[in-house]
């Protein structure tokens, strides 16, 4: 017997039941005409703030859109629809853009950061965003993507930490399988080193590109390259986080905390202003008390939950993301938490890297090797290798549920990986061609009209409409509330939120003042 199959074994039933699940969903708001809308967050969804299930992200343009915590992907899946319902009913003439890569985008300065009141926890939330258009330029904080926030009772942060390293070793399989993003409107790429090819008007793509959000063009820094953050326990992460939180960093300090006008360009001059601000595909997380820096919570209470980061907005789905995938997920994630996970090095650390860009880049491309310990593996060898040892966490799980839904969910990934014509990225690219002259802008408009519409069109009764309406009028009072009760100037709080000592080890580092940023 496998020790996979023994770890297992020993897994009560009630422990698979045991597992929750939440999603966060971020989408641009578009203009009918794909161009990006440069309205206010509508004022019909409440404070972006201080409302539980509906803020914005990045840009004022860009909502995330998060659920509760749930048993099963069904009930997930439902409130991720409502909200969807509740949101497309407050938008008038713009719609949810579908893709992960943005709309057409006007000029850099000119996309507007989110804005969340006066009081200073909503005023740094905008400081952080401008830190982040001065490291990164905006156009790249426009992409959008869903967050799976996934945890299991009974699982300690070094088991957490065993199947984030995993997790990231195998990473590679879902962008292939999910990825759906392979082309960007040129708009994205405007005076910027890229390898995209032309494709047709206004059009950039990759030939066999699966996920371009997670390649080289989204989600990646210079600066954050040369963080080796390793995943082999608590303490060598949290170190690993507080040196980038702590450590000035020379480019960024020459932009300055304020600008010669007294206006905020960032938070800190350090590598990461806040933890928020390192980049990957992974993250443990805990949730934090009122006045907590995220990095404290880690230390004081150990991971508590993971949060997925990689995947790509399904153009194809009404919210972006289906039931067959989250099972997938499900499985995925069980069997990196049970399988043997040896201590990462930076040497492989490295070579995941540039595995990830590989796939992004080459994924569906025939014959692609990726690096394997000292040698290389065919991808899809890879693949097939990794679903037949998924076999016994799906069928774990299906034998917990009483259903055969996680079997199901691993026949539908290798029918994709038996015909890459079913993948995601590989449709996005057919219907493109097919229905659309290759263009990226004409054939996300048409989806993203076709979802709106869909969406308006399912029952949403009064009872439903008038619970959402109270929950935001609830957060604007919470945000009023709020910006009454501060009394501490902005440049004081900014310096407490950032001081070294509320990154925790061993010291309180809770100021009852604070909120988090």
């Amino acid at each position: 017997m496998s020790r996979l199959q023994d770890a297992l074994n020993q897994i009560a039933a009630e422990r698979l039941r045991g597992i929750r699940r939440g999603i966060e969903k971020e989408s641009l708001r578009a203009t009918r005409a794909g161009t990006l809308a440069l309205t206010p967050h509508p004022a019909a969804l409440g404070s972006a703030l201080t409302h539980p299930h509906i803020t914005t992200d990045y840009s004022e343009s860009q909502l995330e859109l998060i659920t509760g915590v749930h048993a099963t992907p069904e009930t997930c899946l439902e409130e991720l629809l409502r909200i969807h319902q509740y949101v497309v009913r407050a938008l008038g003439d713009e719609m949810l853009w579908v893709s992960s890569m943005p709309c057409n985008l006007p000029a850099d300065e000119t996309i507007p950061i989110g804005r969340y009141g006066s009081s200073n926890v909503g005023r740094a939330k905008s400081v952080y965003r401008m830190g982040l258009a001065h490291r990164y330029g905006r156009r790249m904080q426009t992409i959008s993507g869903i967050h799976y926030n996934w945890s299991m009772p009974g699982v300690g942060s070094d088991q957490y930490f065993a199947l984030i390293r995993n997790f990231r070793r195998h990473a590679f399989l879902l962008l292939y399988l999910f990825g759906a993003s392979p082309a960007v409107c040129s708009s994205f790429v405007a005076g910027r080193q890229h390898d995209l090819q032309a494709l047709g008007e206004g059009t950039m793509f990759m030939p066999w590109g699966t996920s371009l959000r997670m390649g080289r063009l989204g989600y990646q820094s210079d600066a954050q390259a040369s963080l080796a953050v390793s995943y082999n326990g608590l303490d060598g992460y949290a170190a690993s986080l507080q040196e980038a939180l702590t450590r000035p960093y020379p480019a960024y300090e020459a932009v300055g905390i304020t600008n010669p006008g007294g206006e905020y360009n960032q938070l800190a001059t350090s590598l990461l202003q806040i933890e928020n601000e390192f980049y990957g595909p992974i993250r443990p997380k805990r949730v934090i008390f009122p006045g907590e820096r995220p990095l404290h919570a880690l230390r004081e209470r150990g991971v508590e939950y993971i949060e997925v980061r990689l995947l790509d907005l399904d153009p194809f789905v009404p919210v972006g993301i289906k039931a067959t995938t989250l099972r997938f997920l499900d499985v995925f994630l069980l069997h990196c938490l049970l399988a043997d996970s040896p201590p990462d090095t930076p040497a492989e650390i490295a070579q995941i890297g540039r595995n990830q860009h590989r796939t992004a880049a080459f994924g569906r491309q025939p014959g692609l090797k990726l690096e394997r310990g000292r040698g290389e593996v065919h991808l899809t060898e890879w693949a097939e290798e990794l679903l037949d040892a998924f076999a016994p966490a799906a069928a774990a799980l299906d034998a917990a549920h009483g259903a055969s839904d996680h079997a199901d969910a691993l026949r539908a990934a290798r029918a994709m990986l038996a015909d890459p014509a079913l993948l995601p990225s590989a449709r996005v690219l057919e219907v493109m061609a097919r229905d659309h002259a290759d263009s990226f802008i004409g054939f996300t408009r048409a989806h993203s009209l076709q979802t709106h519409n869909k969406l308006l069109s399912l029952p949403f009764s009064s009872a439903q409409q008038a619970r959402f309406d109270a929950l935001s009028q609830q957060s604007l009072q919470e945000q009023r509330d709020i910006e009454a009760r501060d009394s501490m100037p902005f440049e004081i709080y900014r310096q407490q939120y950032i001081s070294p000592e509320r990154l925790g080890l061993g010291k309180t580092a809770v100021a009852p003042a604070l909120a988090a940023v």
